[in-house]
This record gives C-alpha cells, sequence and structure tokens, in this order.
C-alpha cells in the first residue's frame, strides 16, 4: 500500500492496479473497494450492440472512440471505474493513454443488472455528475428502456426515458435505434 494510501485508509490507482484478475469487475469509488460479478449474457449482448452502433456512427468516421469494458476511468485519485461503454470525442483525445482514461469522457453508459443497481444509479451517478460527465445513459434491460441524463448547471436532468432511439446529446449526427438493442 503507497504512504498516501496507508495515511488516508483510501485506495488509489496504485493499490488498484495491483488487484488480481479474477473475472469480476473491481472499482474504487471514494477510495473504497467495489466487487461486482462478471456481467450477465443479457448485459454483454447490449453493450456489444450499443458499442457496435456507436462505433459505426463515432469511430469509423473519425469522430472519436468508443471504449468497453474493462476500461480504467480514473476521475480522480480515489475514484477508479470500469463503465460499460465510454465515448472520448476527438477533441478530448488526450485523456487517453496506453493503460486508462484519465479525466472527464464525453458520455459514459451503464447496463443496470440486479448486483449494479444501487452502484449505476446513485454511486455513479452522481461520481460521473461530480466529475463532469456532459452525458450519462442509464440502460434497463428489465424495462428495456434507457435513461438519459444532461450535466447542467452542475447537475443531471433527465433528459427523457428511451425506448426506440437515443440521441446523444454530445455529438451531432449520432442516433442508437435500442429496437435493434432489444
Amino acid at each position: 500500500m503507497s504512504a498516501e494510501a496507508k495515511s488516508t485508509g483510501k485506495l488509489g490507482y496504485a493499490e488498484y492496479a495491483r488487484i488480481p484478475d479474477d473475472g469480476r469487475r473491481h472499482e474504487v469509488i471514494d477510495g473504497e473497494h467495489v466487487v461486482n460479478p462478471a456481467p450477465d449474457m443479457v448485459h454483454q449482448r447490449l453493450s456489444r450492440r450499443i458499442q457496435f452502433q456507436l462505433y459505426t456512427q463515432i469511430e469509423l468516421r473519425g469522430l472519436g472512440e468508443v471504449m468497453n469494458a474493462p476500461v480504467d476511468l480514473q476521475l480522480s485519485d480515489w475514484d477508479i471505474v470500469q463503465p460499460d461503454l465510454v465515448v472520448v470525442l476527438s477533441r478530448n483525445k488526450t485523456i487517453m493513454t496506453a493503460k486508462k482514461i484519465e479525466g472527464s469522457p464525453d458520455l459514459v453508459v451503464e447496463i443496470l443488472s440486479g448486483s449494479s443497481m444501487h452502484n449505476d444509479r446513485v454511486l455513479k451517478k452522481e461520481l460521473y455528475r461530480k466529475s463532469g460527465i456532459p452525458e450519462y445513459w442509464v440502460v434497463d434491460p428489465e424495462h428495456r428502456a434507457v435513461e438519459q441524463f444532461i450535466l447542467r448547471d452542475d447537475n443531471y436532468e433527465l433528459l427523457g426515458c428511451h425506448a426506440d432511439a437515443i440521441v446523444p446529446q454530445v455529438i451531432e449526427g449520432v442516433r442508437v435505434d435500442l429496437r435493434d438493442v432489444w
């Protein structure tokens, strides 16, 4: 454990990077180690389908990069998470390093599962808000809907709950057809 981690009792990136890969998703939120089981098949299928649509409309057009979990997103010394999907537009590509994303991406997507519901709806939503992430989607497989949050005046505003299609506000000319996702 680093001297800083010993003095604060919180985990930082150095400690996080030493956690062995055991097939589960490890994250650090406010210095606390959070462990979630590996995602189920429904989760993975939804993630792949959303990523494909974002990839073909963003990455193939040279507008940015779309990353899927596991990718480390370090938002502060004590906050390292692995969102299901992360979009970093070309204008912000300097936040991407060889090992991780350091700073606020343009869009984060989390897919709910039984074990992650509280983290995604409460803990991560608050973390993403205070980190200044301009857009956050919460995908609800059970209800076949995507909640779209936009950062306005340092708070997330629910722009809509979508079942058929969703249009990201952070980039023009992109539309995810949710009928192809479910």
